[in-house]
């Protein structure tokens, strides 16, 4: 049943919604019809960013797709924790480390997640900035590729979502958008650093294609 419902919300009403009223794109998201897992790594401007990568998954592995998301923030009560895992299929987690409680911690919920099949979607600036203005990148999505090395990560370039609907307004407003998809592709080596800015650099040259 939870499948189904994410069929028809993502791939008919928000994709229809997005592509209708935001005039929204997607390129090269038929490189994922290809892959069974992966790691989707993107920049973060908008609640609406999660929303519209969701609508472009096939509908073959939608329900194997979890967007992580901060428990804080959209798991405050059992009823929103429900409404986030059933109709985002989200992998709720801390923000910070938790060495009391490992099954609690962040990079062990989502390397468990990994190891169980599903793919993630992680943001890795880790919260909502400003458009066209790249955070640092948080070291948790390179930890969890690290541990993973043979699952490929996708790039991905968002334009326009956070003018469509910024960070704080709960307001959705007509602004062209387009969601990039960049080549699958695993890390290069097995350091931190290097393979966040190996995703920073793919990241960028997505974004340059479609200024």
């Amino acid at each position: 049943m939870k499948r189904w419902v994410l069929i028809i919300s993502y791939k008919y009403l928000i994709k229809y919604f997005f592509r209708l009223f935001l005039g929204g794109k997607f390129l090269n998201n038929k490189c994922l019809q290809k892959e069974t897992q992966f790691i989707l790594v993107a920049n973060h401007n908008s609640h609406l960013d999660t929303m519209s990568i969701l609508s472009a998954m096939p509908h073959s592995i939608i329900d194997k797709v979890k967007p992580v998301a901060a428990q804080d923030h959209f798991g405050k009560t059992k009823w929103q924790t429900w409404l986030s895992n059933y109709f985002v299929n989200t992998l709720l987690i801390q923000r910070k480390s938790d060495k009391e409680h490992p099954e609690n911690d962040p990079i062990y919920k989502m390397d468990k997640a990994i190891k169980e099949g599903y793919s993630l979607l992680i943001f890795p600036e880790g919260t909502r900035g400003e458009p066209d203005k790249p955070k640092e990148y948080k070291a948790g999505v390179a930890i969890v590729l690290k541990k993973n090395p043979n699952v490929p990560y996708v790039p991905i370039y968002l334009k326009g979502m956070g003018k469509a609907m910024p960070k704080g307004d709960n307001l959705i407003v007509p602004f062209e958008s387009t969601v990039v998809f960049g080549t699958p592709r695993k890390i290069q080596s097995d350091n931190v650093e290097l393979i966040l800015q190996q995703m920073r650099n793919d990241i960028e040259e997505l974004q340059n294609l479609i200024q």
